[in-house]
C-alpha cells in the first residue's frame, strides 16, 4: 500500500506528485481545495514514506500507475477524480486512459517531448539533483533566504521566492535523497503519450508560461494529441505551479473535477 494523507470532504480526488517529489509539493493548494474536495495525496513507490517497487520492477509509467490503481482499489475509492503533475500527470493521463479515473487533470505532464527535449530534461534532472547532494549540508541554511531559493529552484518554479523556506526544504530534500529518481529517469525518457486507445473520460491540461523543465511548446503536441481536453495556460507558472499560482492551480483542480463532468467524444 502506498503511503498517503486524507484531508477534506467532497468527492473523491487523488492526487499525484512527480518524479523526486511527494505529497507535499500539493501543500499549498489544500486550503482552497480541502472544503469540496476529499484529497488523497499519494507518494509514490520509491518516494516520501512509500516502499520502492518490488525488487526486478522496472520504475515505467505502467508501473507507477499499476501502483496507484491498486492504492485507489485499495482505499476502496470507485473512478475517483485523479490529478498529477509532470510524472504524475502521465500516471493521471492513462488512468483515465484505462477506465480507472473520472476525470483527468494533468500538470506540464511528460509524454509530449522531442528527443532533444527529452536529452535537456534528463541531463537537467541529473544536475540538479547532483548539486542539491552536493550542497545537502547547507541546503538548508541557503533555502531560508528568498534570493537563493530563486536561484536554487528556477528550475521547478516560476516564482521560487514564493515558497516557503519549509516547503522548499521538503522539496530540495526529497529531490535529493529519492531513491527512485535515478532508476525512474532511464525508462521515463522512453515514454511517449499516444492518442492511442482513446480517452473517455474528461481531461484538462494545464501548463506553466515559465516551465524551464518540460518547456510550455509542449503544450501544442498535448493540444493536438487531445483535441477533445480543455487546455489552459498558468500565466507566470513554473513545472511545479502550485505555489506559483496556487489560487488559479486550486480553481483548474476543481473545474477538472467537477463531479458530473460532461465525457469528451
Amino acid at each position: 500500500m502506498l503511503a498517503y494523507e486524507c484531508i477534506g470532504q467532497g468527492s473523491p480526488l487523488v492526487l499525484i506528485h512527480g518524479v523526486g517529489h511527494d505529497h507535499s509539493a500539493w501543500r499549498p493548494v489544500l486550503t482552497a481545495l480541502s472544503d469540496q474536495r476529499e484529497l488523497i495525496m499519494l507518494d509514490l513507490p520509491g518516494h516520501g514514506a512509500s516502499s520502492p517497487l518490488a525488487s526486478g520492477k522496472a520504475y515505467t509509467v505502467g508501473s507507477y500507475a499499476d501502483a496507484v490503481r491498486d492504492a485507489i482499489t485499495e482505499l476502496g475509492l470507485e473512478r475517483p477524480h485523479v490529478a498529477g503533475n509532470s510524472l504524475g500527470g502521465a500516471i493521471t493521463l492513462e488512468l483515465a486512459r484505462s477506465g480507472d479515473a473520472r476525470s483527468a487533470t494533468a500538470l506540464a505532464p511528460i509524454g509530449f517531448w522531442s528527443p532533444a527535449e527529452i536529452r535537456f530534461s534528463m541531463a537537467s534532472l541529473r544536475s540538479t539533483r547532483a548539486l542539491n547532494r552536493a550542497l545537502r549540508p547547507i541546503v538548508p541554511a541557503l533555502l531560508g533566504n528568498p534570493w537563493a531559493r530563486a536561484v536554487l529552484l528556477a528550475q521547478f518554479y516560476g516564482h521560487p521566492a514564493r515558497l516557503s523556506s519549509a516547503d522548499a526544504r521538503a522539496a530540495a530534500d526529497a529531490f535529493a535523497t529519492s531513491t527512485a529518481l535515478p532508476a525512474t529517469l532511464p525508462h521515463t525518457r522512453n515514454y511517449q503519450f499516444t492518442a492511442e486507445p482513446q480517452i473517455s473520460a474528461p481531461v484538462t491540461i494545464a501548463w506553466g508560461t515559465r516551465d524551464r523543465l518540460l518547456l510550455p511548446r509542449q503544450a501544442r503536441r498535448a493540444q493536438a494529441l487531445l483535441p477533445g481536453a480543455t487546455h489552459v495556460r498558468l500565466n507566470g507558472c513554473g513545472h511545479v505551479p502550485m505555489p506559483d499560482d496556487p489560487d488559479a492551480v486550486a480553481a483548474l483542480l476543481l473545474q477538472g473535477s467537477e463531479t458530473s463532468p460532461k465525457p469528451r467524444v
